[in-house]
C-alpha cells in the first residue's frame, strides 16, 4: 500500500487508465462523418419531403437494455423499426461521404379530363310567317341516275365565295324544297369564274334557270353558263379595260352580242336533241366584277326572270332593269333610280351617247333570244350590298314584306357573313316558295 493508504496499481487497474486517459484518442463517432444512422434518417426524410420528420423517426428498439432513465417502448407501435439497408458506392479518399438513393415515391396520375359539356342542339333552318312551309327543310330523295350519263349528275347545293379590291363575294345555289322532296335534279346553274390575274382580273358570275317541266332544263341551265362563261373568258381583257375606263356603250353592245350567241348555241342544242327551242333553254342573269381595287363599276346583263337587288342604309331597292319599249329604242336605265347625271343617281359612266363600231367583241351577229336583253352598269357606295338571284329568291323578295326584313336586319350594316351563314341566310324558308335558289350577294367595303 502506499504512503496515501492506496493500494499499489496493478494489471488488472490498466483498462481504468486507458478508458480514462485523456491523451488516448476517442473511439466515438466522429460529428462530422455524417454517416450515423440519424443522419442517414434525416437525408431519406429531406429527399421525400415529409413534413414532420418527428412524427416520422423509427422507435429505439425494444430488445436493448433500458437505463434508468429510458421510459421503454410505446405500446402503440407493433414492431421495431429498422433502417433500410442502403448499398454504400465506393468513395475517393478524402470525399464527403453521398447521401443515400432513395427511391422515388409512385406518381399520382393526373385526374381524367372532364367531359366537354353536351352542346344546345343546333338549330334548323329557320322560317317566316305563321306557319312553317309544307315540305321538310332538308333534301329526301335524290335524283335519278344513270350510269352511263354521270357527268350529268346536278349535285344539291353548290357554295362559293372570293374577296377582290373593295368587294366580297357570295355565291350560292341551292335545290328546291319541291325538288328535294319529289327526287328531281336542281334546275338552276351557277358559275363562278375568274379570268386573268391582278388588276386586270374580271370575276364573272352566272345564274341560269331552265324552263320549268322539262327533261334536260337542269343541262340547258349548265350550258347557258357555261356558253356565256367562255364567251366572257375570251373576251375579257376588253371587257376588263371598258369596264374600268367606264365605257358603258361599249360594255351593252358587245356583252348584246356575246348573250345573243349563247342563246343561239341553245337553239342549235335544242334542235341536236330534236325538242323546241322553249324546252331547251333558261334564263340568263351575269354580273361582273373588276378586281381592281379602284374601280367599283358593277355590271349587270342578262335575259329572262330573276332579280337584281341593292340593300343601302337598310332598305332593300329593286333595281331590276326595265325592259326597254321596242320602238323607243332608248338605253336601259334601270328602275327606281334617278336619271344617271342627276347628283343623287348612281352616276353611270360616261360615254353614253357614244356610237361603237360593229362587233367591238369576236362574236359574229345571231338571232336575238325570245327574251329581251337587260343590262345595267352603277358605281356602288361603300356599305352597299347588291343581290342577284334567280327568280326562286326574287319572287319571295318581291312577295314577302317579312322575308326581305329579315335578310335586311341580317345584312345591313354588318361584316360579310362566312359561307356557311351565308348559305343559311339563303334557305331562310317562307311557306308557298319551294323553287330552287340562287343567290350572289356583293357587300362593298
Amino acid at each position: 500500500m502506499s504512503q496515501q493508504g492506496e493500494k499499489p496499481a496493478t494489471a488488472d487497474d490498466d483498462w481504468w487508465k486507458r478508458l480514462y486517459d485523456e491523451s488516448a484518442p476517442d473511439t466515438g463517432p466522429s460529428p462530422a462523418s455524417g454517416d450515423t444512422l440519424d443522419d442517414r434518417f434525416d437525408s431519406a426524410v429531406d429527399t421525400v419531403g415529409i413534413a414532420d420528420p418527428a412524427s416520422a423517426r423509427p422507435a429505439p428498439p425494444e430488445d436493448r437494455p433500458r437505463a434508468w432513465w429510458d421510459p421503454g417502448p410505446r405500446q402503440d407501435r407493433a414492431a421495431p423499426w429498422e433502417p433500410p439497408t442502403v448499398p454504400r458506392q465506393a468513395q475517393p479518399p478524402g470525399a464527403a461521404p453521398a447521401r443515400p438513393a432513395v427511391p422515388p415515391l409512385p406518381q399520382t396520375p393526373p385526374p381524367a379530363p372532364a367531359a366537354p359539356p353536351r352542346s344546345a342542339e343546333r338549330p334548323g333552318p329557320g322560317h317566316v310567317g305563321d306557319r312553317p312551309p309544307t315540305y321538310e327543310a332538308e333534301p329526301t330523295a335524290l335524283p335519278a341516275a344513270h350510269p352511263e350519263e354521270l357527268d350529268e349528275a346536278v349535285p344539291d347545293t353548290v357554295l362559293d365565295g372570293a374577296r377582290y379590291g373593295a368587294y366580297t363575294l357570295r355565291a350560292a345555289s341551292v335545290r328546291g324544297d319541291s325538288a328535294r322532296y319529289r327526287g328531281e335534279p336542281r334546275r338552276d346553274a351557277l358559275l363562278t369564274a375568274r379570268f386573268g390575274t391582278g388588276d386586270g382580273a374580271l370575276v364573272l358570275v352566272a345564274v341560269a334557270t331552265g324552263a320549268r317541266a322539262t327533261d334536260g332544263a337542269h343541262l340547258a341551265s349548265a350550258d347557258a353558263t357555261r356558253w356565256i362563261g367562255g364567251a366572257v373568258g375570251r373576251s375579257h381583257a376588253r371587257l376588263a379595260d371598258d369596264i374600268r375606263a367606264g365605257r358603258r356603250g361599249d360594255l351593252k353592245s358587245g356583252l348584246h352580242r356575246l348573250t345573243d350567241r349563247a342563246f343561239g348555241k341553245l337553239r342549235a342544242r335544242a334542235a341536236e336533241l330534236g325538242v323546241p327551242p322553249e324546252e331547251y333553254t333558261a334564263s340568263l342573269r351575269c354580273l361582273l366584277l373588276s378586281a381592281d381595287p379602284a374601280c367599283r363599276t358593277r355590271v349587270f346583263f342578262g335575259v329572262g326572270g330573276g332579280g337584281l337587288f341593292r340593300l343601302r342604309e337598310g332598305a332593300w331597292q329593286d333595281i331590276e332593269p326595265v325592259v326597254p319599249d321596242a320602238a323607243a329604242g332608248g338605253p336601259v336605265v334601270g328602275y327606281g333610280s334617278p336619271p344617271p347625271e342627276a347628283p343623287e343617281g348612281d352616276r353611270l359612266t360616261m360615254g353614253l351617247g357614244i356610237t361603237t363600231p360593229p362587233s367591238p367583241y369576236v362574236e359574229p351577229p345571231v338571232p336575238p333570244p325570245a327574251e329581251p336583253f337587260r343590262f345595267r352598269a352603277s358605281v356602288a357606295r361603300p356599305g352597299d350590298t347588291l343581290l342577284l338571284c334567280s327568280a326562286g329568291l326574287a319572287e319571295p323578295m318581291r312577295g314577302e314584306s317579312e322575308f326581305a326584313d329579315e335578310l335586311a336586319g341580317r345584312w345591313a350594316g354588318r361584316r360579310p357573313p362566312g359561307l356557311a351563314a351565308y348559305l343559311a341566310d339563303t334557305q331562310l324558308r317562307v311557306k308557298g316558295y319551294a323553287d330552287d335558289r340562287t343567290a350572289c350577294a356583293v357587300w362593298e367595303a
